[in-house]
């Protein structure tokens, strides 16, 4: 992992430090930024969540496993290209929220499923066949209900990933 983060340094690729695991305070922030427009929306998608470390945080993200699917999702997203590496920092982000919210940190868990909900407005309906809208929806649920009763039975059930078609762009 690390030989990819070096690599992508030499290349100029990487802008800031990184922050691989929240306990390791010691690394900051490491970005990789994108030139590409929205437009990049529209360009076949490469992710196959059939297969792999995809696969594999599908099913952990279904089962509460929330930071194990993190950890298979961040393995993807160190190698992936805009805008799909935006997306899965979102799903990363949500993934880790629910954890947060497991151990009892509401507060961490509603600054990043905010993190997430920024990085998943610009998406279309569907993107690399996952279901953005209902993931959206039940984001915006969670964090009202945090808000309001953080403590209540009434809170949301935890959402699961809706596999979609991708649409075709109309271009």
């Amino acid at each position: 992992m690390w030989t990819r983060i070096a690599a992508a340094w030499f290349r100029g690729e990487v802008r800031g430090f990184f922050n691989l695991w929240p306990n390791f305070r010691a690394f900051a922030l490491l970005r990789f930024e994108s030139a590409e427009s929205d437009a990049c929306f529209c360009r076949p998608m490469t992710l196959d969540w059939t297969d792999g470390r995809l696969a594999e945080g599908l099913h952990c993200f279904h089962s509460g496993e929330f930071f194990a699917a993190h950890e298979h999702w961040e393995l993807v997203w160190l190698t992936a290209q805009e805008p799909e590496k935006s997306f899965l920092q979102g799903l990363i982000q949500v993934a880790a929220a629910f954890h947060h919210y497991q151990r009892g940190n509401c507060e961490g868990a509603i600054s990043l499923l905010r993190s997430a909900l920024r990085r998943f407005d610009p998406c279309p309906e569907a993107f690399t066949g996952i279901a953005v809208t209902p993931l959206r929806t039940a984001i915006r649920s969670w964090i009202e209900a945090l808000e309001t009763a953080p403590d209540s039975s009434t809170l949301p059930p935890f959402p699961q990933l809706q596999m979609a078609a991708p649409r075709s762009c109309p271009h």
